[in-house]
């Protein structure tokens, strides 16, 4: 029996999604409460990786089970998890699904704060919003879909072997409080940090120390700045993945 566990996290406490070896990652905690529950090790294949420190809003990830639940998993897991990871649904899928390959769609969403916010210091980016031009961070964001090479907005340790990305939605818009901005982008695949050095190009088009024909050279020429910069990993969320059977 295969299935998708439906949940979210708050990135703040993780070194990422990922098992990695000496630190705290979102997926040993999980695995471990899976273990915990079946009595044995089984493995979470997820939809895609996460950098420390970044949330999760909407997630899934795949396990493989030897007969159907006699009992109700997404209780017993949020019994067992800690309070900054959370199960909202396990669906039986195909034997044939896949977690990560299948995923038509993901969306990404980062969430800004203007005005200092010790309250939301762990869960939004803050950066002040002096000489910062919305209009401009609009305008650069709809120079997105239309592109396809993002070459020049991943980490240099990218190893697809393509960079090619289709981008179907990118823009920002204004919270209700006017102190609050976010930036939501869908595409069918994204690269390593695409999106954080996304929104930190467009933040230097915002503050008026790129011109918005320059971060167009620079997507057009495929050739990332001298110094890759990422905007900040509190304010990134995985917000939604799409899936043909969902």
């Amino acid at each position: 029996m295969k299935y998708f566990l439906h949940l979210a996290y708050k990135g703040t406490r993780y070194h990422g999604w990922q098992r990695q070896p000496g630190v705290l990652t979102v997926q040993e905690v999980l695995e471990d409460a899976v273990q915990r529950m079946m009595g044995k090790r089984i493995h979470c294949v997820s939809c895609g990786r996460t950098d420390a420190g970044v949330h999760a809003s909407q997630y899934f990830c795949h396990i493989v089970v030897e007969e159907p639940f006699d009992f109700d998993p997404v209780f017993r897991l949020n019994k067992m998890l800690p309070d900054d990871i959370s199960i909202f649904d396990c669906i039986e899928v195909p034997r044939n699904a896949h977690a990560q390959t299948d995923a038509l769609s993901r969306t990404y969403t980062y969430h800004i704060h203007t005005r200092k916010n010790a309250l939301l210091s762990d869960l939004s980016a803050y950066y002040p919003a002096e000489s910062l031009d919305v209009e401009q961070l609009k305008a650069a964001a709809a120079l997105l879909p239309p592109h396809r090479n993002f070459r020049a907005m991943c980490m240099p340790s990218d190893e697809n072997k393509t960079k090619i990305c289709e981008v179907s939605e990118a823009y920002w818009t204004v919270g209700e409080e006017e102190y609050s901005l976010r930036f939501q982008v869908t595409a069918n695949r994204f690269l390593k940090g695409m999106v954080r050095i996304l929104v930190a190009n467009m933040l230097e088009v915002g503050y008026g120390r790129l011109s918005l024909e320059d971060f167009e050279q620079r997507l057009k020429s495929g050739e990332p700045a001298p110094q890759v910069r990422s905007a900040y990993p509190q304010g990134l969320y995985l917000s939604g993945v799409k899936y043909s059977y969902l």
